[in-house]
């Protein structure tokens, strides 16, 4: 059974495709193909930062609000 590749290991084989060649592989990559982006998800979890704020997400939009000047 052949070994799987790493991102790292296509890195260059992308890097020499043609403008037009990388264009359609981008489009083959991001087509929507049911379950396999839960894969994708279970096999690399977010970080603990990905997500988080130390801010609280309202008080963004709350900014500047009281301002009358």
């Amino acid at each position: 059974m052949a070994k799987p590749m790493t991102a790292d290991d296509i890195l260059s084989l992308v890097a020499s495709l043609a403008p037009q060649e990388r264009a359609r592989l981008m489009r083959l990559i991001t087509e929507q193909r049911g379950t396999d982006e839960a894969a994708a998800y279970a096999a690399t979890p977010p970080r603990r930062d990905e997500f988080s704020s130390d801010e609280e997400p309202l008080a963004w939009e709350a900014e500047g609000w009281g301002n009358t000047d």
